[in-house]
């Protein structure tokens, strides 16, 4: 636990071979991280970049390419379970996630499948399957809860989406036959919403840089409100893209209680060495009244819920589509 007395988690959004092997396990054994997730954008990052693949591809090579790249995700996924799972046998998290292929996001039945056979094939108890938060998705989680594998609900923009995963998180513990029930997180996106929304908010003389975090505080609230014991909300998408703000900003403007951060490597970094930041934030009274100066401003939250959803689906499904491109 990075913060032990507020419960809070840090956990790396990188992986890669090399580093697993190296600054990873230093990372570890410093306290800095007790967790770590990947998805298609950072493993499409590491196969195409990194020269520690090259020997696995060609050793693979004449295999489909969706089998190339679960065998090269599946080797790494367990080599980081494999460095974590002391933290996870001590009940300090160590969990490492791994994504079900985007392109069954609308597949219930196949997401299921899937999961179930990444969760085998790894054969780790600390590996999460990761989910994307659809319609297909929630039935997903829930049969994959109540089988005994660890989930992770991913692409989390709205409130909405937060409680039909609560719901599904409910039903499927309630049917888990496991002794332990197993873990869930709800990973709710951050950044992107002030991404798309600062500049227009600036010409309308509104707050910038506080629409992803308000929003996350809400979702928090919700998820800690329903009071399920096996999950957690995990803040996601936290790097900062410019100058205008410090790099661990939503990392430090989201210091909550039974909380986990997931930031990438150079994030993780700054917040470490930067000033002591290990106070709990205040939730600030003014969430509501922001929202509803974006009602009055005529911004409709919803649509860009639904347009923040879409955007995420389809940037995973293009780094999916990239990766087996390349191993064709």
């Amino acid at each position: 636990m990075y913060i032990e007395d507020l419960k809070f988690s840090l956990w790396c959004d990188f992986v890669e071979r090399s580093f697993l092997d190296d600054e990873f396990v230093d990372l570890i054994r410093e306290g800095t991280i007790n967790g770590a997730t990947s998805n298609p954008a950072i493993f499409k990052s590491a196969i195409l970049t990194s020269q520690a693949y090259k020997e696995d591809i060609k050793e693979l090579k004449g295999k489909n390419p969706k089998d190339i790249y679960e065998a090269i995700a599946v080797k790494d996924i367990k080599k980081a379970a494999q460095k974590l799972l002391p933290l996870y046998e001590n009940g300090d998290d160590g969990f490492i996630s791994i994504e079900v292929d985007p392109f069954l996001c609308d597949d219930a039945i196949a997401t299921i499948k899937e999961g179930k056979r990444l969760y085998e094939k790894i054969g780790m108890p600390n590996v999460m399957i990761k989910v994307p938060a659809t319609d297909s998705g929630y039935e997903a989680m829930e049969v994959l809860l109540e089988e005994g594998i660890n989930v992770n609900a991913t692409l989390i923009f709205s409130p909405t989406q937060a409680q039909k995963c609560l719901d599904a998180f409910k039903k499927g513990s309630d049917k888990c036959k496991n002794k332990i029930v197993p873990n869930a997180v709800i990973s709710v996106f951050v950044s992107r919403f002030d991404r798309k929304l600062d500049a227009k908010l600036e010409e309308m003389g509104l707050p910038t840089a506080k629409t992803g975090i308000y929003n996350a505080l809400k979702i928090y609230d919700l998820i800690e409100n329903f009071g399920l014991e096996n999950v957690r909300c995990l803040f996601a998408s936290t790097g900062v893209k410019g100058d205008n703000l410090e790099a661990d900003y939503y990392i430090e403007e989201l210091l909550c209680k039974n909380s986990i951060n997931t930031a990438p490597l150079n994030t993780i970094k700054y917040f470490v060495n930067s000033k002591e930041k290990l106070k709990e934030i205040k939730k600030q009274k003014c969430v509501d009244a922001f929202f509803e100066q974006l009602k009055i401003k005529k911004i409709d939250i919803e649509k860009v819920y639904e347009e923040l959803m879409q955007e995420g689906v389809v940037s995973f499904k293009s780094a999916f589509k990239e990766i087996l491109d390349t191993l064709a």
